[in-house]
C-alpha cells in the first residue's frame, strides 16, 4: 500500500473505532436514562393500582372490578391481578398510537405465564408478550393479600434508541465519506514536497554521472523544500545531497584531469630520458660495429656518459615520485629534534655557491629553534624552497632565508624580490608536475615536484605551507608546530 492509502486507512480506522465507542456509549446511557424514567412512571402507576385493589375485598379483586370502580385507561398500561379466591386475570389498555383501536384486550393465561416467569419471585422485571411486544412490569402485594402487577410497554425506548443509532449511523457514514475526502486532499497536499523529491532524483538518477564533466542542475523547488516542515525536510536535504554531490563530481572530474596531466607530464618527463638512452644505445652499438680500437672506445665511452646521465635523471625522477607517494600514505618520516635555525644556515650555505650572481641573506634568531621533525626531509623543503627561488629568478635578486617563533609555531619564511609568481598558475603551484614554463625546457625549471614535495613534507610535520607573491615581493612561508604533541598526531592521522 501506498503512504497516502496507510494513513487514509489509520485515519479512517481510528476515526471509525472512535465513533463506535461514542455510539455505543450514547446508546447505552440514552436507553439507562430512558429505562430510569419508564421505571419512575412505571412505579406511579403501580402503586396507585395497589391502592385500588387494596380497597376491594379479597374475593371481589379482580380486573373487571377494578376497571367497574376506576379510570384505568391508561395507553399501554398492563394490569394483572391474582388472589386466591378471584383468580387470576389481567388486560392490557391500547396504545393509541398503535393498531389496537382503544378496546382493552385480556390477557391469555400464556401471556400471564410469562409474566410470572419474568419476575420470577422479583419485584421488578421485563417481558416479551407475543402479541403485545417488550414490557416493563412491576409487582406488588395489596393490603388484602391480593398479588397487582403492572406494566408499561418499552417500546417508546426502542424506537428512540432505533432512531438513534440511525442517526448514528448515517452520520456516521457521511462523517467518514467527507473526512475520506478531506483526508485524501489533506495527505495528497502534505505529500507533494514527496512527489517532488522523487520526481527530482529520477531526473538525477538518468543523468549519465559516471564519465566526463558533469553538472547536477536538478534541485527540488524552493516552495516543496520547506525545512520548517518534515516533507520540506526531506527536499531540503535532498538539495543538499545534491550540492554535495556535485561537487564532489567536479571534484571527481578536477581530480581526473589531474590526474590525466599527471600522466601526461610523467610521460613526458620519462619519455626525453628514455629517447636519450635508446639513442645512445644505438649509437654505441653502432660504432662497436663500424669502428675499432681507441676510436671505438672513445664513442662508446661518450654514449655510456651520456647514458648514465639520462639514468640518473630518470631515477631522480622516479625517487621524486616514490616519496611522494610515500608521504601520502603517512611514511617515509622518521621523528627526532630537529633544529631550525642550524637547518637554514647549512640550507644556504648549500645553495649560495649555486648562484653566486644572486644576493643571499639569512635571519635567524640567537636561540636555536626546535621542532620534533625529520631533519632530512626539512632539509629537502628548505633545499627546494631555495631552488625554487634561485631558478625562477634573474641575476641580482636578493633571496632572504629567516627563521623565527611565533606563538606555537616555527615560521620559515623564503623571500626574494624577483618578478613575481604568475597568478594564472599559483593555485596550481604545489601540484605535481605544476611549471610556469608549459615547454619544460631544462633551463628554466625542473620537473615540477619540487615544491609538492615540500608541501608533502611540511603537512605530514603536521604543518602548513604557503605564498604570497606579487612583483618584487615573493614569500613562502612554512609553518611547524613546535609542540611535539601536535607533529605526532599530524603524523599518525
Amino acid at each position: 500500500m501506498s503512504l497516502q492509502a496507510r494513513l487514509m486507512s489509520a485515519v479512517i480506522g481510528f476515526v471509525s473505532l472512535i465513533l463506535v465507542i461514542v455510539a455505543v456509549i450514547t446508546s447505552a446511557t440514552l436507553g439507562a436514562t430512558l429505562e430510569t424514567q419508564l421505571a419512575v412512571r412505571l412505579n406511579s402507576y403501580s402503586s396507585q393500582v395497589t391502592q385500588w385493589v387494596s380497597q376491594i375485598p379479597a374475593q371481589y379483586a379482580t380486573i373487571d372490578n377494578i376497571l367497574d370502580t376506576h379510570n384505568a385507561n391508561v395507553p399501554g398500561l398492563l394490569l394483572a391481578v391474582s388472589s386466591t379466591e378471584g383468580g387470576t386475570s389481567g388486560v392490557v389498555f391500547p396504545d393509541t398510537r398503535g393498531e389496537w383501536g382503544g378496546v382493552s384486550q385480556a390477557l391469555d393465561d400464556a401471556d400471564l405465564q410469562r409474566i410470572d416467569a419474568a419476575l420470577g419471585g422479583e419485584p421488578r422485571g421485563t417481558v416479551v408478550l407475543q402479541d403485545f411486544g417488550s414490557y416493563m412490569v412491576v409487582a406488588q402485594k395489596a393490603a388484602n393479600g391480593a398479588n397487582v402487577v403492572t406494566g408499561l410497554p418499552r417500546a417508546d425506548i426502542q424506537n428512540q434508541l432505533t432512531t438513534l443509532l440511525t442517526v448514528i449511523v448515517l452520520a456516521t457514514i457521511g462523517g467518514l465519506i467527507l473526512l475520506a475526502l478531506t483526508t485524501a486532499i489533506t495527505i495528497r497536499v502534505s505529500l507533494r514536497p514527496l512527489r517532488a523529491v522523487a520526481a527530482t532524483a529520477t531526473r538525477v538518477a538518468n543523468q549519465p554521472l559516471d564519465r566526463g564533466e558533469v553538472q547536477i542542475t536538478e534541485r527540488v523547488p524552493a516552495s516543496e523544500a520547506d525545512p520548517r516542515t518534515e516533507t520540506g525536510l526531506v527536499g531540503a536535504s535532498l538539495n543538499k545531497l545534491l550540492d554535495h554531490v556535485n561537487s564532489s563530481l567536479a571534484a571527481r572530474q578536477k581530480n581526473e584531469e589531474r590526474m590525466r596531466r599527471f600522466v601526461a607530464d610523467a610521460s613526458h618527463e620519462l619519455r626525453t630520458p628514455l629517447a636519450s638512452i635508446r639513442g645512445y644505445s644505438e649509437l654505441s652499438l653502432r660504432a662497436l660495429g663500424q669502428q675499432q680500437g681507441a676510436a671505438a672506445i672513445e664513442g662508446t665511452t661518450t654514449s655510456l656518459e651520456r647514458i648514465q646521465a639520462q639514468s640518473l635523471r630518470m631515477t631522480r625522477l622516479v625517487e621524486d615520485l616514490l616519496l611522494l607517494a610515500r608521504l601520502d600514505e603517512g611514511r617515509e618520516l622518521v621523528y627526532g629534534t630537529v633544529d631550525l635555525t642550524q637547518l637554514a644556515l647549512e640550507g644556504l650555505s648549500d645553495a649560495r655557491p649555486t648562484a653566486v650572481d644572486h644576493d643571499w641573506s639569512i635571519e635567524v634568531p640567537d636561540e636555536p629553534i626546535v621542532v620534533m621533525g625529520d631533519a632530512g626531509r626539512m632539509h629537502q623543503v628548505v633545499a627546494n624552497l631555495l631552488a625554487n627561488a634561485r631558478t625562477h629568478t634573474p641575476a641580482g635578486t636578493e633571496i632572504t632565508l629567516s627563521v623565527s617563533r611565533e606563538g606555537g609555531d616555527a615560521v620559515l619564511r623564503v623571500h626574494d624580490d624577483g618578478p613575481g609568481i604568475d597568478p594564472s598558475v599559483r593555485e596550481e603551484l604545489f601540484a605535481r608536475f605544476a611549471r610556469a614554463d608549459t615547454s619544460r625546457a631544462r633551463q628554466t625549471g625542473g620537473t615540477g615536484l619540487g615544491l609538492a614535495i615540500a608541501k608533502a613534507i611540511v603537512e605530514g610535520h603536521g604543518g602548513r605551507i604557503t605564498v604570497s607573491s606579487e612583483p618584487g615581493d615573493t614569500t613562502f612561508t612554512v609553518r611547524i608546530p613546535i609542540s611535539p604533541g601536535a607533529a605526532t598526531d599530524a603524523a599518525e592521522a
